[in-house]
């Protein structure tokens, strides 16, 4: 059976990066054909022709139907998943607060539509198959409004990517230990995908020559476990747009690859990854109503939140830190929700 899948921000180059991967089966199987619906805004339309022009080219196939539009109300109907890519960006001069009032607008504009247009259940009228993964930023409070605005959708079926910072904390330490970043499991990114984001290699754990070891014994470097690499995560993106004068596109692509990937098919005994997920305020101290990154589980594509690890004051300051953040972005954003 074919499942139909929305990308927005379907012109953008994170898109590009990433249709090809998942019209091809690299996310949801070799078996599952695809219909792609691509929404971007009017402007783009005709570089979101060329980009229909080059799927049809590559002859997929598993890609059975684009459907390109400027619509919502055709982006959003009757969908299995939903990628929200496409959001407002910072720009030169704008403050935090101007970027979350223009996304309210967008996210909220975007829930809504997913309430009024997702498949629904007969019996409940709840849409409660579709996966919402949020990646434009601030994703974590956009993922937050959209799932305010879509009450029909369960909050847990909606997340936000911290993947892309999961793999890059993988990345930072497999490279250090000179292993390949399949040797390190275990990473958490806690928290916003911002700068206050803290990545937690307490739990991780460094396969070499054979042997699984704790990552501090792996690394033997504390000093730089919890400092420099620490803010060389934090900091990665800004330093990929100072390199490539370019936001992060390959990276995040296969990172959005990655989430939906364990989404769809679980992931590993053994392992955790890090998804923005809906807070009740039951795990580490937390406060309920965020979209806040925390170690996850996933079979039969629900996650559950990886509870009973322990917590260090070093880390738990941290966490408090990130999760202050969140608070004060939720605050702001739910001010702009009734405007």
């Amino acid at each position: 059976m074919q499942s139909t899948l929305l990308v927005t921000g379907a012109a953008g180059q994170i898109a590009y990066s990433l249709l090809f991967s998942i019209a091809k089966g690299d996310v949801f199987g070799k078996d599952q054909p695809i219909i792609l619906v691509l929404l971007d805004i009017p402007p783009m339309m005709t570089v979101l022709d060329g980009v229909v022009m080059e799927l049809q080219d590559c002859a997929l196939p598993l890609l059975k139907e684009v459907i390109p539009t400027d619509k919502e109300e055709v982006a959003f109907k009757d969908l299995d998943v939903a990628i929200l890519v496409g959001s407002m960006p910072r720009r030169d001069g704008m403050e935090r607060k101007d970027l979350l009032k223009a996304n309210v607008a967008i996210f909220k504009s975007q829930g809504a539509a997913l309430d009024k247009y997702a498949k629904k259940t007969r019996l409940w009228e709840r849409a409660v198959n579709i996966q919402v993964l949020v990646v434009g930023n601030p994703a974590n409070t956009n993922c937050l409004i959209a799932a305010k605005s879509a009450p029909s959708i369960p909050k847990e079926n909606f997340s936000c990517l911290t993947r892309l910072d999961h793999n890059r904390a993988r990345s930072q330490v497999a490279m250090r230990c000179g292993v390949p970043a399949s040797h390190v499991k275990n990473v958490i990114i806690w928290g916003n995908h911002s700068s206050t984001q803290y990545p937690d290699v307490h739990h991780c754990k460094v396969n070499m020559s054979g042997s699984e070891l704790a990552c501090f014994d792996a690394v033997k470097d504390d000093k730089w476990l919890t400092g420099e690499f620490i803010s060389t995560v934090q900091q990665r993106g800004a330093a990929v747009i100072k390199a490539r004068k370019l936001s992060s596109a390959m990276s995040a692509a296969k990172a959005i690859c990655d989430h939906m990937r364990d989404i769809w098919s679980g992931t590993a005994e053994g392992e955790f990854i890090s998804m923005g997920v809906y807070s009740t305020g039951n795990s580490y101290g937390v406060a309920e109503d965020l979209i806040y990154s925390f170690p996850v589980e996933i079979k039969n594509k629900t996650w559950k939140i990886v509870d009973g690890l322990t917590i260090n004051k070093f880390s738990q300051e941290k966490m408090d830190a990130t999760a202050a953040e969140l608070i004060e972005e939720r605050d702001t954003a739910v001010s702009y929700l009734a405007v």
